[in-house]
């Protein structure tokens, strides 16, 4: 069974989420450092949750994708395109963490697949 591992939540001023969230659920908020403007959330315990990230909309939707874990990106996303859903954005590398891409079920859901890889580059 594969399971959600990460959400990320697009926002409009991450800086004020970042804060909102810290200040209401106590959540260590961190800039990631990476190449783009992002930051990692720590919500408690790995047990029961997910950890996640804020990170400025770029069209400017507001909006939480969950991320779930798979085996392998590729077959998930042709899994994804047989079953009617849609790959909306290809297969990325996140340097020193594994394999990301961006998916639609056919109602327009949008959520993340990702495999571990820390060789990724």
């Amino acid at each position: 069974m594969n399971r959600p591992i990460h959400f990320e939540m697009h926002s409009a001023d991450p800086e004020a989420t970042n804060a909102f969230f810290q200040s209401i659920f106590g959540w260590k908020v961190n800039a990631w450092g990476g190449p783009q403007e992002y930051w990692i959330c720590d919500t408690g315990p790995a047990e029961p949750g997910i950890h996640g990230g804020i990170m400025r909309s770029r069209d400017g939707q507001q909006r939480t994708v969950n991320t779930i874990e798979v085996e392998n990106v590729d077959s998930t996303c042709a899994a994804v395109t047989k079953s009617g859903g849609q790959v909306c954005v290809p297969k990325i590398a996140i340097q020193g963490v594994g394999w990301l891409a961006y998916c639609l079920d056919p109602t327009g859901v949008l959520f993340g697949v990702m495999h571990k890889d820390e060789s990724a580059a």
